[in-house]
C-alpha cells in the first residue's frame, strides 16, 4: 500500500485521537470502566489535578471502584487542540466541564466544574491512547436542585422522560 498524503494522516491522527478523549468521557458518564482503561496505556501515567497522582491502572481501579454508583454526571469536551509531534506522538489539550448530580453526606445537589487535560498521547501500532494525563481544576459551582424541565415546556411529568443511565441500561448500550 503506498503512503498516505502526510496532510491526511496527521488529520485521520487528530480525529483517531479526539474520539479517544471522548470515549474516556462517555466511559465515565455511563460508569464503563472498561471503556476508561482502553482509552489508556498500560504503562500510562494519570495525574489528576490534586486528587490522583499514578499509574493510570490504579487510576482505572479507583474508577471501576466509584463510577458504577457515581450520581448522574455528564461531560462536556470543549476547545480541544491537537498538536502531533511526531508519527507517533501527540499533545492534546480539552476542556471540560462536568454537570453532575451528587449526594454528598445526605444531601442532593447540582455540581459543574471545568478542567482542563494536556495529555500526551501516543501511537502503538495503529492506535492511539493516553500516555500521560495532567489535569488542572479551573473552577467548580454548586447549588440546589431546580429541575422543572423548562418550567414545564419539556413535561410536566418527567416520569415519562427516557433519561440517561449507567452500563448497561443506557441508550448507547440497548438501542439498535
Amino acid at each position: 500500500m503506498a503512503d498516505r498524503d502526510p496532510e491526511v494522516q496527521a488529520l485521520l491522527d487528530k480525529k483517531a485521537i479526539e474520539e479517544v478523549l471522548l470515549l474516556f468521557l462517555r466511559g465515565c458518564d455511563r460508569g464503563d470502566p472498561e471503556l476508561v482503561e482502553r482509552t489508556y496505556w498500560p504503562d500510562g501515567w494519570e495525574d489528576h489535578g490534586g486528587t490522583f497522582n499514578g499509574p493510570a491502572s490504579e487510576w482505572v481501579a479507583v474508577v471501576k471502584e466509584r463510577l458504577p454508583k457515581a450520581g448522574l454526571m455528564n461531560h462536556l469536551a470543549m476547545n480541544m487542540v491537537v498538536e502531533l509531534k511526531s508519527a507517533t506522538t501527540a499533545t492534546a489539550e480539552c476542556y471540560i466541564l462536568t454537570a453532575s448530580r451528587l449526594k454528598v453526606k445526605g444531601e442532593l445537589f447540582d455540581t459543574r466544574t471545568l478542567a482542563r487535560c494536556v495529555d500526551q498521547m501516543e501511537k502503538r501500532g495503529n492506535e492511539w491512547r493516553i500516555l500521560r494525563r495532567t489535569m488542572c481544576w479551573e473552577w467548580n459551582e454548586e447549588h440546589e436542585i431546580s429541575e422543572t424541565w423548562a418550567r414545564g415546556a419539556i413535561t410536566n411529568d418527567p416520569s415519562l422522560l427516557r433519561r440517561g443511565a449507567k452500563k448497561p441500561d443506557d441508550i448507547i448500550y440497548t438501542a439498535a
